[in-house]
């Protein structure tokens, strides 16, 4: 008899002699109340032998078959050592007629010394990456989606460039969202005041990684964020991790703690008024937590008189001209002037480029066209993708264009640059006194008023 069998026999004794409950004994032994008194009649039947398990000198009924597991381990051994014990079950099954269970393939593995319980690896280690040798090389960005106001106006977005070498405060712009022109407005009053570093260090985030929006540039694919980036010559790369890209991130926890008080301290509630005032937060910021670098050397370049920022930091996309000499671009359509020269692009795509202020340019072969802008086409999109960033701006926008397609007499839609001006008048309403009903400071109070 086994040891258990043994402290069996000791308690269903002490139950045939009353000394013990059978409740008692099946809650010692871990087994059911009828479980205990099938042993009871057991041992009364035939004894302390009667307890003895029958299967004893039988062969398991989940054996495996003679050689199956040798054969097994030696396919692995031989077409499937770096394989994990899931992936070579399924193989063993679909290539070679061998049915077993991935936990025996598994131990088979283990015993054999081809895997590694994940209990028995050694923890990974990443150790802190240097920081770079001088200001200007390498510049981490991040958008902070913040209620940086406190309640005293809308959640915005902080976009935060910090310099890896010396954790200098480079620039801090409050945006509503973080969205691509939102960078470009950020990214040109950086190159105004520094100057070109050498390359920007940034997450994954749809405007830095390449997206069905992206386009073709220097032989790749980049988003309009990197085709930017790639005329003025900076490089542009993107954390694998949110370690990776550390500096900046805990460089958001201190913004959210400092500024926010900052910000209340000094009575400031809209982003104007936030703008104006990061600068000095910078300066003191930097004064308190800025690092030497190892190197006296400046890697900022200046920017070239070739190089126009207003031209370079627009959204372009390339659209076909019809045979009706139209093209459409954000749900507009354009119609060029029939004349000999618009009569060549016919099938030909041409540069539609947007500016931040959300006027429209078409241009071919470096060139500006005259165009009119024809008609506007009703908008549906019942699958867009929107990031968690963005979600709560896109909800607001989404309250935004509601209200407005509710109100018939309201002027048209707010354009992707979103930049706060109140909407044009309609052809009909052109010539009357009375301006647009809805302004955008108006619907961000009446979506508070329905939060509240």
């Amino acid at each position: 008899m086994s040891m258990r069998e043994l402290d069996r026999l000791k308690t269903i004794q002490r139950v045939v002699d009353r000394m013990l409950r059978v409740g008692q004994a099946a809650e010692g032994l871990g087994i059911s109340y009828r479980q205990v008194e099938r042993l009871v009649k057991r041992y009364e039947a035939g004894g302390p032998a009667g307890l003895v398990s029958a299967r004893h000198g039988r062969p398991s009924n989940n054996q495996l078959d003679e050689g199956l597991a040798s054969r097994a381990l030696a396919l692995i051994q031989q077409r499937y050592p770096d394989f994990g014990p899931t992936l070579a079950c399924e193989k063993l099954r679909e290539l070679h007629g061998l049915s077993l269970s991935k936990e025996t393939i598994r131990k088979l593995m283990t015993e054999a010394g081809l895997w590694k319980p994940r209990r028995q690896r050694a923890a990974q280690i990443h150790q802190p990456r240097n920081r770079r040798a001088c200001v200007g090389e390498l510049i981490q960005i991040d958008g902070s989606d913040h209620a940086w106001f406190e309640g005293r106006a809308e959640a915005c977005t902080l976009l935060v460039y910090i310099d890896d070498a010396t954790s200098r405060l480079m620039q801090l712009h409050f945006v509503p969202t973080e969205s691509t022109f939102a960078y470009f407005e950020a990214t040109r009053a950086y190159l105004e005041r520094h100057g070109k570093p050498v390359a920007f260090y940034s997450d994954k985030a749809s405007v830095f990684r390449p997206t069905r929006d992206s386009v073709e540039c220097g032989g790749r694919t980049v988003t309009q964020f990197g085709r930017v980036l790639y005329e003025l010559n900076i490089d542009s790369w993107c954390a694998n991790s949110s370690q990776a890209k550390g500096r900046v991130e805990r460089a958001n926890l201190t913004l959210q703690d400092r500024l926010v008080k900052e910000l209340r301290l000094r009575g400031i509630s809209s982003q104007k008024a936030a703008n104006a005032y990061a600068p000095r937060f910078v300066a003191d910021f930097n004064k308190r937590f800025e690092k030497p670098p190892k190197s006296d050397f400046d890697a900022h370049r200046p920017v070239r008189g070739d190089e126009d920022l207003d031209l370079i930091f627009t959204w372009r996309v390339a659209r076909k001209v019809s045979s009706s000499l139209t093209l459409q671009h954000d749900r507009v359509r354009y119609l060029l002037p029939d004349v000999a020269e618009s009569r060549k692009l016919i099938h030909r795509y041409i540069e539609v480029f947007e500016y931040p202020d959300g006027r429209i340019e078409l241009r071919a072969d470096g060139s500006n066209l005259e165009h009119v802008r024809f008609d506007k086409l009703p908008f549906i999109d019942a699958g867009a993708i929107v990031e968690n960033k963005r979600l709560g701006h896109a909800l607001r926008v989404a309250q935004l264009i509601q209200a407005q397609r509710d109100d018939r007499r309201c002027g048209n839609m707010p354009s992707r640059t979103n930049s706060g001006a109140k909407p044009r008048l309609k052809r009909a309403e052109i010539g009357k006194k009375r301006p647009s009903k809805f302004t955008l400071d108006d619907m961000n109070a009446a979506v508070r008023k329905q939060a509240a």
